[in-house]
């Protein structure tokens, strides 16, 4: 059933979402390999898997391991280009009824602005989210997310090619995430969405070897939810641009805590793979919430902590 509370809307540049529950790339495929679970039209908006330049294999198996609390993974961005994207995946998403924005990621700035180029000519596709911060690749991403400068230009170089909402995804792999998150801001970030993964790995102590062919990989699920909420409140306080917080969200109450220190909207990752109906029940977890506080609009208590 369709969600059409007026007060779960929000705004992200010129992306009007319905309420502030979307869902993370790399963990819902294209969204239509949820369809059998949820209508799709019900969410904010759906952020698909990773989008490089070319074909990507991403990395040998095994490539994900279950940890206290979390997930690791090291899947590589594995997918078949934005070429093919435009022109396979595109037209199986374009007329599904909410925002769907296309991750996007390189190795080189020059990979970044022909992805974004290339994207920027979808009319359905009203935003993109750069991903500067992945720590499953060995070239690009992290590298990109960890140095302001570097953040900064690529930034720069995608803004002189997307006119459309430009969301950048930051890492908490870093020292001072709020000085990336100025950089980026900036250079003409829209938006930022935080967090991505925290590098960590796992061992297998009988077998006396780690449980991911690549040693290190991204931890995700509740285990993160402390240092993203921490995160979002810092970089609040000093960005003026919105926030989509991500990092443990479970169920409703955890996307009313990121949007009460900060975001305006949010993204489900792991839970998807527990629960593959959740974001449709946080959507009527904030409604419930709201009615139990009688909060007139859910911007009444963004960034009150």
């Amino acid at each position: 059933m369709k969600n059409t509370d007026k007060r779960l809307e929000v705004r992200i540049k010129d992306m009007v979402l319905r309420n502030p529950v979307m869902t993370a790339s790399g963990t819902f495929g294209y969204g239509y390999d949820f369809e059998d679970f949820i209508n799709l039209d019900s969410l904010g908006g759906i952020v698909v898997k990773a989008t490089t330049g070319g074909n990507r294999e991403g990395n040998p198996y095994p490539r994900m391991a279950e940890t206290n609390s979390g997930m690791l993974n090291a899947v590589g961005l594995q997918n078949k280009g934005v070429d093919y994207f435009c022109e396979t995946i595109y037209n199986k998403i374009k007329d599904i009824n909410t925002n769907k924005i296309v991750n996007v990621s390189g190795s080189s700035i020059e990979e970044y602005v022909e992805v974004a180029e290339k994207l920027n000519k979808l009319e359905n596709i009203p935003g993109i989210e750069l991903n500067i911060s992945c720590p499953n690749v060995k070239q690009g991403g992290m590298a990109f997310g960890t140095d302001p400068k570097m953040a900064a230009e690529v930034v720069k170089a995608v803004r002189k090619v997307y006119n459309k909402t430009l969301i950048v995804k930051l890492s908490p792999n870093v020292t001072s995430i709020v000085e990336i998150a100025k950089a980026v801001e900036g250079e003409g970030a829209d938006s930022l969405s935080m967090i991505n993964t925290l590098l960590g790995m796992a061992v297998d102590a009988e077998k006396r070897k780690p449980l991911l062919s690549t040693i290190t990989g991204g931890l995700s699920g509740p285990a993160v939810k402390p240092v993203a909420l921490r995160c979002v409140w810092q970089v609040a306080k000093q960005c003026k641009i919105p926030i989509i917080g991500i990092g443990g969200i479970m169920d409703a109450t955890d996307a009313i805590e990121f949007i009460l220190v900060g975001a305006t909207a949010i993204e489900v990752g792991t839970a998807n793979f527990i629960n593959p109906a959740i974001t449709e029940e946080i959507v009527h977890g904030i409604s419930e919430y709201l009615d139990r506080h009688n909060i007139k609009n859910i911007s009444d208590i963004r960034g009150i902590i």
